[in-house]
């Protein structure tokens, strides 16, 4: 394996910053990784190495700036649900499979104006929906610590090419844990953050509070770098919030004793795989290490379930109703179904979700006010065979639809909070398990903060990348 493609984003931008090595370079070595690896995994099915090499050079036409906040040209993968201009862009639908972005999205131009060069666009099931990534345009992702498992989704392939070396960065998003539950699946790091944090657009539905954009990366330190080159105000998005006056990295690199943390296997709804469960529940006793007292409570997530299901099904139905009408044919059944669900809903409805969320955040801000994070497994399973589509059942309890399993994440995005997942453990067949850490709303610094200090007492970020495996293998 190429040495450059061993470095942490982190180390990568030191190098790149003092000029020991180039963009160029760095270009070469992922597509070089990318040619290795991906007959195998399929993540990155979109390159766009020409753009990206312009861009680079351009970078390095320019004179660095004292106190510059840049990437200074570190190649980084753009998930297929997000514009770049110039560039295939087919959302994972047959509808857009010859689709070429005529602009960029705004997050993208600040991560470029932030010195990030885009060589690659991530695979990602149909529209973003259901964490397993498949499509008719470009086929399915395999997980790289064993190709016959799903690296999750929706940011499926975010997840597969950061740990199988193809990238340093990438970026995911997120509504029902999309960006979360690939990076526990696949071993690395994702943070979902609070909805405004990463500005996006120009958007069909711009005031959504479920839907966000975040970084992915295979430490704790890299997903505050990137974190750090995203965040800001942008007038094509109407609820994005202004910068901190902090730096993400410097927060995460300033060790912090925490008070009170609250764990909770199954946030009293979820059925939980008991390996899951076994490994996360010890992995919470590192909590204790920076912490006063680790107690099992949780948030009341009464009606969680029905907040999510009836809020995601409205936003299905804007969002892509009209093509239930023009391109049925070209849907995938789930999406039509999702579609289907918004049209059955009342004004009724949504105006209960929308109360019984208001609620929830309520309790969720009252909780907070007693623990500082709460912890939890991120996903109630390990990683599954990746030609099943969704999970039907776990611990005896079956799902009447194909977003169920998601629930330990879902629950926790009715609250608006951000979250982490972050590496805790592997199963006896060594698949990846990751654990969630949420905060208070608005506070990233405090999720990435615990995080941090968590990976410092294990060695799993350096396990990354791997080369991909065709058998499971115990670690």
């Amino acid at each position: 394996m190429n040495e450059l493609i061993k470095m942490t984003a982190l180390e990568a931008v030191e190098k790149l910053k003092s000029r020991e090595i180039s963009p160029l370079e760095l270009i070469d070595a992922a597509e070089q990784r990318i040619e290795q690896t991906n007959d195998a995994v399929n993540a990155l099915p979109v390159l766009c190495l020409d753009r990206a090499r312009k861009h680079a050079q351009k970078i390095l036409n320019e004179k660095p700036q004292n106190g510059q906040k840049s990437l200074f040209g570190l190649p980084i993968a753009i998930k297929d649900l997000t514009a770049v201009e110039g560039v295939l862009h087919t959302n994972g639908s047959p509808i857009f499979k010859d689709q070429i972005a005529q602009h960029s999205d705004v997050m993208v131009k600040r991560l470029e104006k932030n010195g990030a060069v885009v060589i690659a666009k991530a695979n990602t099931p149909e529209f973003g929906a259901g964490a397993q990534t498949f499509n008719e345009v470009f086929g399915t992702t395999t997980n790289p610590w064993n190709t016959r498992k799903t690296p999750g989704g929706s940011s499926g392939g975010s997840a597969a090419a950061l740990a199988a070396g193809q990238v340093w960065l990438a970026q995911g998003s997120d509504l029902g844990g999309s960006l979360r539950i690939p990076a526990s699946f696949a071993g690395v790091v994702g943070l979902r953050p609070s909805p405004g944090r990463v500005a996006h657009g120009p958007s069909a539905l711009p005031f959504g509070l479920n839907s966000v954009e975040g970084p992915m990366g295979r430490t704790v330190a890299d997903v505050a770098l990137m974190l750090d080159m995203m965040v800001g105000q942008d007038p094509w998005d109407p609820i994005s919030l202004p910068a901190p006056s902090y730096s993400y990295l410097d927060k995460v690199q300033q060790p912090v004793q925490f008070n009170r943390i609250a764990y909770s296997p199954d946030l009293g709804q979820c059925p939980i795989d008991a390996e899951v469960a076994e490994i996360c529940g010890k992995a919470v006793s590192g909590l204790r290490e920076f912490s006063a007292s680790v107690e099992e409570d949780c948030i009341d997530f009464s009606g969680g379930h029905d907040i999510f299901q009836i809020l995601r099904a409205a936003q299905f139905a804007a969002a892509h109703g009209p093509k239930l009408e023009t391109h049925k044919d070209l849907l995938k059944e789930d999406v039509i179904w999702n579609i289907s669900e918004g049209f059955k809903l009342t004004a009724n409805d949504i105006g209960w979700a929308l109360r019984e969320q208001g609620q929830l955040f309520h309790r969720s801000a009252a909780f907070f006010e007693t623990y500082d994070l709460l912890v939890t497994p991120t996903v109630m399973v390990p990683p599954f065979d990746h030609e099943i589509r969704s999970l039907k059942e776990v611990n005896g309890v079956k799902f009447d639809n194909y977003i169920a399993w998601l629930a330990q994440t879902y629950l926790i995005t009715n609250t608006t909070c951000p979250a982490i997942s972050v590496p805790c453990g592997f199963t006896k067949s060594g698949l990846p398990v990751g654990l969630q850490i949420v905060g208070p709303a608005h506070r990233e610094d405090l999720v990435l903060q615990a995080a941090a200090q968590f990976e410092a007492l294990h060695e799993y970020s350096a396990m990354t990348p791997i080369d991909p495996r065709t058998t499971l293998e115990s670690v």
